[in-house]
């Protein structure tokens, strides 16, 4: 599995509009970055240094910054903008060091952090095995990858609405549980564990979810998205479309909430026997 198709520049773009209004709406992200982090509890790790990659605003990073009181916390985000609003976590004595950078490309050195979280930024890696090999390249052996991202149910309803109207990509394409723990292995990573949530958000009409999908940043990034603006009677066919989907009063909208994490691998110690010139093997009794 190689290249999803993600437009990284329509990624930054959406994401820095959105950042004064992301907090606004981001009530699922923050549900599932609680569930991630309590899994931490069952974790023996005392990181010196944690990324939380993909840090939006820094709800998490204020969060690994409490729950790791002496470890340096360091933040990194795609856009601009939303690493200002996460440099604000934290009291002033102690604040995050705050990155803006690709996480395909982090500007961090080999072996330098014990502990990468990221909460709903894996979804938008251009190629999620050289993602998760950088990742592996910046951790220490031994050192851990904890993540939540979108499984393809994600927004099946808005999928289905929108297929019913053209041929167009609507809605990013997100990668099944399965396959992502193949590529934590392909990548090097040991020991992958994946499971999965599903979390339905409910609104009065499908032009609801729309606002909150654009307040969030959580636009189409495809390359394959319709560059010309939705005709309005393209628009009505999706709401009817997605009419049919309406259950007491309200219209769903599934999310599939993938959890994951995996172990930079140990170095394997290989012992060695010496053998003094002119000995041979150990005698063998015999009867």
């Amino acid at each position: 599995m190689g290249e999803t198709g993600i437009d990284k520049a329509r990624v930054r773009r959406s994401f820095s509009r959105a950042a004064d209004s992301y907090d606004e709406v981001a009530v699922l992200q923050r549900e599932a970055g609680s569930r991630m982090l309590e899994r931490l509890d069952l974790v023996k790790l005392r990181p010196r240094r944690v990324l939380d990659l993909g840090c939006g605003t820094g709800t998490q990073t204020a969060a690994l910054m409490q729950r790791y009181p002496k470890a340096r916390v360091v933040a990194l985000d795609l856009a601009l903008p939303m690493v200002r609003h996460a440099r604000r976590k934290g009291r002033w004595l102690r604040r995050p060091l705050c990155l803006c950078g690709d996480m395909e490309r982090l500007p961090l050195a080999g072996g330098s952090v014990d502990l990468i979280v990221s909460n709903f930024a894996f979804q938008w890696s251009t190629d999620p095995l050289v993602l998760y090999r950088e990742c592996l390249r910046v951790l220490r052996p031994g050192g851990l990858l904890m993540f939540t991202t979108f499984g393809p149910d994600t927004l099946k309803e808005l999928r289905h609405a929108w297929s019913e109207v053209d041929d167009f990509e609507h809605v990013s394409p997100f990668i099944d549980m399965h396959d992502l723990g193949d590529l934590l292995i392909r990548a090097g990573f040991a020991a992958p564990v994946m499971d999965v949530d599903r979390m339905v958000l409910t609104y009065a009409g499908v032009d609801d979810l729309m606002r909150d999908l654009k307040r969030l940043g959580a636009r189409n990034a495809t390359i394959g998205r319709p560059r010309a603006l939705t005709g309005k009677a393209r628009m009505t066919a999706m709401r009817r479309a997605y009419e049919k989907f309406r259950q007491g009063g309200v219209l769903p909208a599934t999310h599939e909430v993938v959890y994951g994490h995996a172990w930079a691998p140990e170095p394997v110690e290989v012992a060695f026997e010496t053998i003094q010139p002119g000995s041979g093997p150990p005698a063998r009794g015999g009867v």
